[in-house]
């Protein structure tokens, strides 16, 4: 008789607070047979296990998956499918998986990438995603700022190139949020101040961390680069 093929579930555990992880993604890393987290390959670090460390079991096994710093495309998409194939090897064998993920896994997330790639080597596999609170949410109940209000409407970009995606778009929104503010934050700062938002912005680097900092003086980061996990909310 054929083994029954395992379930993959993807599994958000929020920004940096423990306390933040979703209920069910908690009973879910209770009874897998297996958690995987993504990792640089310059360290096996996850900052998403270290969130959901009080949570696990002291049995759970936790396997980490290298994912090279790079932005060659092909490079990236190789490691996707070769993850992708580590997996459902796993799950084919009966076993029932978690891949956890920063804040919320379907929102810049590389669960996404591992997901299309199973969808496609193995459409068959079934999959649970189970969101969780992204930073941005976190990040404007830390600092009690509404994100949207009325008829108005909230845009999400990547800062990780500078602000160029926030000189494109920012006509269409009355309040934006910009992930992945650690880079070329000069060039953020001035699209901010272009656009007639930088008096209004506030930033937060670290959330839910030991080291966490609320950055009201948002031109400031244009003078030092705030570190990996920065985010910057504006308005009009």
């Amino acid at each position: 008789m054929n083994q029954a093929t395992g379930t993959l579930y993807g599994i958000g555990v929020g920004p940096g607070d423990p306390d933040l992880i979703p209920v069910k993604a908690v009973k879910v890393l209770n009874r897998v047979d297996l958690i995987f987290a993504a990792s640089s390959t310059k360290n096996h670090h996850s900052r998403a296990v270290e969130i959901a460390r009080p949570h696990l079991p002291e049995t759970a096994r936790v396997r980490m998956l290298s994912f090279p710093m790079t932005k060659d495309p092909a490079a990236r998409r190789e490691s996707w499918r070769r993850h992708a194939v580590t997996i459902i090897a796993e799950l084919r064998r009966g076993r029932d998986a978690a891949f956890i993920t920063l804040g919320d896994c379907l929102t810049y997330a590389t669960y996404g990438y591992i997901l299309q790639a199973i969808q496609e080597l193995a459409p068959e596999i079934r999959v649970v995603t189970i969101p969780g609170i992204t930073s941005y949410q976190a990040a404007a109940a830390r600092i009690n700022l509404p994100l949207v209000e009325g008829e108005q409407s909230l845009l999400v970009l990547s800062g990780a190139e500078g602000g160029d995606n926030l000189r494109q778009a920012c006509s269409c929104a009355e309040n934006v949020v910009i992930m992945k503010a650690y880079r070329n934050t000069e060039d953020i700062v001035d699209a901010l101040e272009e656009a007639g938002m930088l008096s209004a912005s506030v930033a937060v680097a670290n959330l839910g961390m030991e080291d966490e900092k609320v950055i009201r003086d948002v031109a400031s980061l244009a003078r030092r680069r705030p570190g990996y996990w920065t985010l910057v909310i504006a308005k009009k």
